[in-house]
């Protein structure tokens, strides 16, 4: 890199340096985003965020088999973006983060714009 900046201060640099170490979880940030750029995982999570589902009832919502719903809600939970829990022998999902349901949403009003 040329050791010469341009058009910012060493202070400025630095700090924005900083922010993109990844001590600041620029891998958990990608991780997260790379979860919901497939279409089917953001179509689970877009219905999460209307309610709790089980995975059969989802499959169906979203028009794919309870082995890939399954397969997907799996990668979901992974990226810490859903959660379940059992009643008996079947599965609730449910959004595992408000933020989520933020980050989504504030998405949604950027591209209705």
């Amino acid at each position: 890199m040329d050791n010469q900046l341009h058009s910012i201060s060493v202070e400025r640099f630095e700090e924005t340096q900083q922010l993109l170490e990844d001590d600041f979880g620029v891998q958990d940030l990608a991780e997260r985003f790379k979860a919901l750029c497939d279409p089917t995982r953001l179509r689970i999570v877009l219905a999460l965020k209307a309610q709790e589902l089980c995975v059969h009832d989802l499959a169906q919502l979203i028009d794919t088999s309870e082995s890939n719903a399954s397969h997907q809600l799996r990668l979901l939970r992974n990226a810490k973006i859903v959660k379940y829990r059992k009643k008996g022998k079947r599965s609730f999902y449910s959004i595992d983060d408000e933020h989520i349901t933020h980050i989504i949403e504030d998405m949604q009003s950027h591209l209705n714009e």
